[in-house]
């Protein structure tokens, strides 16, 4: 099994505390934060700009948290049976009327966030399969009445040279952050189905995404080759 994150809670925690953190440069646009988007790669890569978006989220009692399906095809939404970390058991609800997955990294991997910003929360864990416009919409309504902050997990552009992964993500981040939903197909993500669902969510609740860091992996090892693109967005 892949570790994406360390296995040892005091080590855990001393990574968290070092990512979950606002930056100098941050500047607070939005006055009221419902939710955020983050990437999910392992936390060596991408954690810093996770845990920057996680770190202006408040302490919510509830997280109704999206990803996309890395090792399952399936059509619509599915959960997660039962959540672990490090940091404890994780306290489900609303899973009763999904099937279930065994693992899916996209959503598992925002758990320890969750769990450091309250040890408490409750999470709905929902893995999004292929879905049309419509379905889209029917899952932000539902997730619309629950009150809860809202996390969509997704990677941008994967295993593109630096420059073109560069212009790639600007471009799909120009769609992100106008909510132009007519232009989602655009969107050169692994989460672009969970983003579908942010977009028709924002829109309903007139809220507007807000971009608050852009790297690529380039920018974290170096090796710019091959890069995956990562993006914290605030709405």
């Amino acid at each position: 099994m892949i570790h994406w994150y360390p296995q040892n809670k005091e080590q855990l925690n001393a990574m968290l505390d070092s990512m979950v953190q606002v930056m100098k440069s941050d500047i607070p646009t939005i006055k009221q934060i419902h939710g955020i988007v983050v990437p999910h790669a392992g936390f060596e890569y991408s954690g810093n700009v996770a845990g920057h978006a996680y770190a202006h989220l408040k302490k919510s009692k509830k997280a109704v948290v999206l990803g996309p399906s890395h090792y399952e095809a399936f059509e619509g939404v599915k959960t997660l049976k039962d959540v672990e970390t490090p940091l404890g058991q994780v306290s489900l609800f609303g899973t009763e009327a999904y099937d279930t997955v065994e693992h899916e990294h996209s959503v598992e991997n925002q758990i320890p966030f969750l769990q450091k910003i309250n040890p408490h929360m409750q999470i709905l864990p929902l893995i999004v399969g292929e879905i049309t416009d419509s379905q889209a919409k029917e899952i932000a309504e539902h997730i619309a009445d629950i009150d809860a902050v809202h996390v969509f997990s997704t990677d941008l552009s994967h295993f593109k040279p630096y420059n073109s992964a560069v212009l790639t993500d600007k471009a799909s981040l120009k769609i992100l952050e106008a909510n132009d939903i007519k232009n989602w197909e655009k969107i050169d993500a692994c989460g672009k189905y969970p983003l579908r669902v942010m977009m028709h969510l924002c829109k309903q609740k007139n809220w507007k995404p807000h971009l608050l860091e852009y790297k690529n992996s380039g920018d974290v090892t170096g090796d710019k080759s091959s890069v995956v693109g990562y993006a914290g967005l605030l709405f």
